[in-house]
């Protein structure tokens, strides 16, 4: 995806872009690059590549992730995630920061703040994003 703003900005809580915004941006990224897919299997990819990207924002080795698939269009479909999916990645990490320091900045401990957005991020994660 694209934005008109940095990561770094959105760290410092210069912009406003939360999970469900970057949500949305990912499904509509998802849909331009495969389009001609029925929305069950466009839900599947969404969801493999949102969790990637989750896995890889919160700093979780990409093999171990690419363990869980022995197919190997599967894997090269990962791969190509991966490769082209990096600007996804910092921006996720980065709104995971933003989330956590919102939760300290609120007088949370650190690790307070850490299991309240992995709960909120649990919340968000779990609702289905239409297609656009």
């Amino acid at each position: 995806m694209e934005w008109e703003f940095t990561p770094q900005q959105v760290v410092k809580g210069e912009v406003d872009y939360d999970l469900d915004d970057f949500r949305h941006g990912l499904m509509q990224e998802i849909s331009l690059n495969v389009p001609g897919i029925g929305e069950e299997q466009l839900n599947a990819v969404f969801a493999l590549a949102y969790d990637l990207c989750y896995w890889l924002a919160t700093g979780k080795d990409y093999d171990e992730f690419e363990e869980q698939f022995a197919d190997i269009n599967m894997l090269m479909f990962l791969r190509a995630l991966r490769e082209h999916g990096q600007g996804n990645v910092e921006m996720l990490g980065a709104i995971l920061q933003r989330m956590i320091m919102d939760g300290v900045e609120a007088g949370l401990p650190l690790e307070e703040a850490v299991a309240q957005v992995a709960q909120a991020h649990g919340r968000v994660a779990s609702r289905v994003v239409p297609p656009c």
